[in-house]
């Protein structure tokens, strides 16, 4: 679920970054994204929170809170995030069996590796050099 709401608040400042003026309505990035205004405006009061946009109620519509090259996507990542949530959960295990106790602690500080690289890796990418290669496709 984090993907998707990733996915999306990534495509929203995108569009904030491409339409900059004010007129990006819930309605207008709807459209583009391909889904409702309420999740649109949803994952915008997120983003806002997270500082990433500033939302005009009426006809005004969303702009970003910062120039497109002061974004990264580990703050986009960081806005959607839960987390008290891991990006990869891992089960119980059966308590009784030592390999089932062992098993979700040895995936746990793997896939916690794993996650802490994804967020490197995002952090190396701002919203400007993303948008470039938009406008070249």
């Amino acid at each position: 679920m984090v993907a998707t709401r990733f996915a999306v608040a990534v495509h929203i400042l995108l569009l904030l970054a491409a339409e900059p003026g004010g007129q990006a309505t819930s309605g207008r990035i709807a459209q583009s994204v391909g889904t409702n205004p309420v999740v649109i405006r949803r994952l915008a009061g997120q983003l806002a929170r997270a500082g990433l946009l500033r939302i005009r109620r009426g006809p005004g519509g969303a702009v970003l809170a910062r120039p497109p090259a002061e974004i990264t996507l580990a703050e986009v990542w960081a806005a959607m995030r839960r987390p008290a949530l891991p990006l990869l959960p891992t089960h119980r295990g059966a308590a009784a069996d030592p390999l089932g106790r062992a098993v979700p602690p040895l995936l746990r500080a793997t896939f916690d590796e794993a996650e802490r690289a994804l967020e490197t890796s995002l952090g190396g990418v701002r919203l400007d050099a993303l948008a470039g290669r938009l406008g070249a496709a």
